[in-house]
């Protein structure tokens, strides 16, 4: 994040097996800076996931290519369900099975890009 708290301006940084998960303090702190995204868990897995509302099918089609070429371009890719008007979006670090700074990069630059 920088001194602006804007995590939308910050990079992917290669995630290894080893990385440390985000702590539940570091994670709190995070989510101030994306408050329109939640938490889950999924089978033991913390992930962060917002859901996005579109008037059509081809509104909803053309962001998941936006959020599809930024998760490319850094590296970081997501879960995206795309339903008539709706698409989902979960963010969570495959290797280490949790959160990850990464994660909500990228969940600041996929609510830029729906803004």
């Amino acid at each position: 994040m920088n001194a602006k708290g804007d995590l939308s301006a910050g990079q992917c940084e290669a995630c290894r097996s080893d990385a440390d998960k985000l702590s539940q303090n570091q994670i709190k702190e995070r989510l101030q800076a994306v408050p329109q995204w939640q938490l889950l868990e999924d089978e033991g897995v913390e992930k962060l996931f917002r859901v996005f509302k579109f008037p059509d099918f081809a509104q909803a089609l053309a962001f998941v290519d936006r959020v599809g070429a930024a998760a490319e371009e850094q590296g970081h890719h997501p879960d995206i369900l795309l339903q008539w008007g709706r698409v989902t979006v979960t963010w969570y670090s495959h290797k280490i099975g949790g959160l990850h700074d990464n994660d909500f990069i990228m969940a600041a630059r996929t609510d830029r890009l729906y803004g």
